[in-house]
């Protein structure tokens, strides 16, 4: 019951910013302009920080207060600024968040329960809390988001960080790849289509389609949920899925759809807007073990090439031959989805990819791998052949190994100031009462209290 109470806290977190001020029924905590803020916003973000394990010390209500106080004040100046964000990116944002969600519940049923709501129902309660949120963000982008750092202004900030308070960096690597996919025969995809076509035969004589997306298709995201998707948008799809399923008319189903992923039938519930309401029955074909010999023999052809001719480097041996498109115009090395970069820290690639980290974990730098098993995102499978471009030993954080870390930090840190700045510019241009129980709060910008 925690688990699924922390993601409702969460939920709440990201589609909005509490009840809406027309529904003050809690209190008033501050006014800036128009804009109210009210204590079950404060106490609900204080509940969610706590329910995130995050360390919540003495003065941590009057910091909350401060940065919603900053989000009011955005707000507050983006009615004078006439900043307007369209339906159809708050559509999309919407969208976007529920697929997490209920990917996070296990399903739209159980989110819909948690809510007591339909899923239409809980879009359009949040519709106005996530359009503000996007104001907020967009007003933000507008303080800070052009300011720039210099190397002169890197190197200053670096120094003047006490020696024994840089921050301590973990084992970090770089590693790089070229992926050998083992291909899929014309005969098993032909096989597969012929089961798909049957099942497609069935629908058009009367069979129900969710029954049988939920009894075949090998989708397991949607397969329990009838085949359903959930309203889409093109985007969200890749273009030959997203070509046949908005041409749909409601209730029709389409020929098979070839897709990276495999034979898909597809079906249109709704269609609302630019968006469609979509489900499928997806099939993908078998890669046999005669197929993933001759990705192994192909991967081992290529490793010879690399070892035996001394103008093929790995680098452009992966732009040649690699079937990963996410990194083999980069020199096959591997991107971290977390940080953007193309560094790991040891444990941070334990958990991304288990299979490479047993391979680059007994490695030695520049040193190549024999072929490895792969799983690849698209749901293929085939060998890979791995380098260790670079290792970094932990240690203390230093311009030379760490300049782009300190970068960002020095970033960041001009960005607060801007900020800070934009705060103290703009705050008097508005009439702001915050409310007498936060007058022994220490806050970093003198915010009017009047009585």
């Amino acid at each position: 019951m925690r688990g699924i109470l922390t993601i409702g806290l969460m939920f709440l977190c990201l589609f909005s910013n509490g009840q809406k001020d027309g529904d003050v029924l809690d209190g008033v905590v501050a006014v800036i302009g128009e804009e109210l803020l009210l204590k079950s916003t404060l106490e609900t973000r204080y509940s969610q920080m706590i329910s995130q394990g995050m360390v919540v010390g003495p003065n941590a209500k009057c910091q909350l207060l401060e940065e919603l106080l900053f989000s009011k004040l955005l707000l507050a100046q983006s009615k004078i600024d006439s900043v307007q964000i369209g339906d159809q990116q708050v559509e999309a944002e919407i969208n976007r968040r529920l697929r997490y969600f209920i990917s996070q519940f296990g399903s739209q049923d159980r989110l819909e329960e948690f809510y007591d709501k339909s899923l239409l129902e809980i879009k359009e309660e949040f519709r106005s809390d996530v359009r503000e949120q996007m104001v907020i963000q967009q007003m933000q982008a507008t303080v800070s988001g052009d300011v720039r750092i210099t190397p002169k202004e890197v190197r200053e900030f670096y120094k003047e960080i006490p020696e024994d308070s840089l921050p301590f960096i973990n084992a970090e690597i770089q590693v790089a790849q070229i992926v050998c996919k083992a291909p899929v025969s014309d005969a098993e995809k032909e096989k597969t289509k012929k089961k798909l076509e049957a099942i497609r035969d069935r629908v058009l004589k009367g069979e129900d389609f969710g029954t049988l997306a939920f009894l075949y298709s090998e989708d397991p995201g949607s397969a329990k949920e009838n085949g359903d998707l959930g309203f889409v948008s093109r985007g969200d799809l890749v273009p030959e899925f997203a070509g046949v399923a908005f041409k749909l008319e409601v209730n029709e189903v389409s020929d098979i759809v070839e897709t990276k992923f495999g034979f898909h039938v597809i079906k249109a519930l709704e269609k609302k807007g630019q968006q469609v309401r979509a489900a499928h029955i997806l099939m993908i074909p078998k890669v046999q073990p005669v197929d993933m010999i001759k990705a192994k023999v192909f991967a081992d052809s290529i490793r010879k090439l690399i070892t035996t001719v001394d103008t093929l480097k790995f680098e452009s041996a992966a732009k040649l031959y690699s079937d990963d498109k996410a990194s083999k115009y980069n020199g096959g090395l591997v991107t971290n989805q977390y940080s953007g970069g193309t560094r790991f820290e040891m444990d941070q690639i334990s958990q991304i990819d288990p299979g490479l980290f047993i391979v680059v974990e007994k490695m030695e730098v520049n040193e190549m791998s024999e072929p490895e098993v792969a799983q690849l995102q698209d749901g293929g499978k085939g060998y890979r052949l791995v380098k260790l471009v670079d290792y970094r030993s932990p240690h203390r954080a230093n311009l030379k190994d760490d300049y782009q870390r300190i970068s960002d930090a020095a970033l960041n840190e001009k960005r607060q100031e801007t900020v800070e700045k934009w705060i103290e510019s703009t705050k008097n241009d508005f009439f702001i009462r915050v409310d007498g129980s936060f007058n022994s709060c220490k806050l970093r910008h003198q915010w009017k209290t009047n009585p």
